[in-house]
């Protein structure tokens, strides 16, 4: 891995932001407003035009090219390992980047991939950091992410006081870049299987005749409380909101990251492949882009729990 030549990000570095969806525009307008010089780029008009309202000080270039050139550091929050590769590779941006600039990959991607990526980028005298964030949109917002971050040191400590601007607590978990991807889509993977075992109680308590409060209640004061029970039925689920802006397919996607990273290294995966069976059948009962805790309508909708 080819190590950075220049001095830790702080501001006013130049950073390019790609990905502007609703977790990266306050992402770039935290990094913006702590004086960082950011350029965003999005592939929708709508998103580069909402980032132009929301961060005032941030530059919309109409090319990566024009993002990557003479930029200390490139973020990239993307939906997956297909729409990196294609950005980096097909459409230039790690071609146009300087040498000795750093690639910070916040998206949730497959961890090979991120290895493969450190690789090509390191040819080109490039160093790539995985730091992959969880806490959605509300975290994105608030700026109290936690970040995964993977990678050699003096790549990551380079970085730092980036991800400080944006996350409330960050990580260093891996000396591979792919280290923070692969502990994302674990985490992801507990959550979402969290999710699904406090639905299937939830659904089942109310079909008993339990108000849905008081199990909540008492949950949350015993063995059986999760995010899930403390946060996502109370505040998403029961108010029938279902906004934390974290889709049902993007869970899946995450999911299957985390069953291949089982898979790979010989830990048992039968839970997590029943699981992510049901939520490829709760994604697909559920209309598109439906929100992740949604999973508990396809419950409460079935007659056995597990239809679709």
């Amino acid at each position: 891995m080819t190590e950075p030549h220049r001095g830790a990000l702080a501001a006013p570095a130049y950073l390019g932001f790609v990905g502007l969806g609703r977790m990266g525009i306050p992402m770039a307008g935290h990094l913006t407003a702590a004086g960082y010089r950011v350029s965003g780029h999005d592939v929708s008009e709508e998103a580069r035009l909402r980032l132009a309202r929301e961060a005032p000080g941030a530059a919309i270039p109409g090319s990566l090219e024009e993002v990557a050139r003479g930029a200390d550091a490139v973020i990239l929050m993307l939906p997956d390992s297909a729409v990196i590769a294609k950005v980096t590779g097909e459409q230039g941006l790690l071609a146009a980047m300087p040498a000795g600039s750093l690639l910070i990959d916040m998206s949730s991607a497959e961890p090979a991939a991120t290895e493969a990526l450190a690789r090509e980028a390191a040819a080109r005298d490039i160093a790539v950091v995985g730091a992959p964030v969880s806490g959605g949109v509300i975290g994105a917002a608030q700026a109290t992410l936690t970040i995964m971050v993977g990678g050699a040191r003096p790549a990551v400590e380079r970085a730092w006081p980036v991800r400080e601007v944006i996350g409330g607590r960050v990580l260093h978990v891996g000396e591979m870049p792919g280290a923070g991807h692969a502990l994302k889509a674990l985490n992801n993977l507990l959550s979402a299987i969290n999710l699904l075992a406090a639905s299937e109680a939830m659904v089942a308590g109310q079909r008993f005749g339990l108000d849905p409060a008081v199990m909540l209640e008492a949950i949350n004061t015993s063995s059986g409380r999760s995010g899930s029970t403390q946060d996502k039925w109370p505040n998403r689920i029961l108010p029938g909101t279902f906004d934390t802006g974290f889709t049902a397919s993007l869970m899946v996607k995450d999911m299957l990251i985390g069953l291949g990273v089982e898979r790979d290294f010989g830990a048992g995966s039968r839970l997590a492949e029943v699981s992510v069976d049901m939520w490829r059948r709760a994604a697909s009962w559920l209309p598109a882009g439906a929100d992740h805790t949604e999973i508990a309508r396809w419950l409460e909708g079935t007659s056995e729990g597990d239809g679709g």
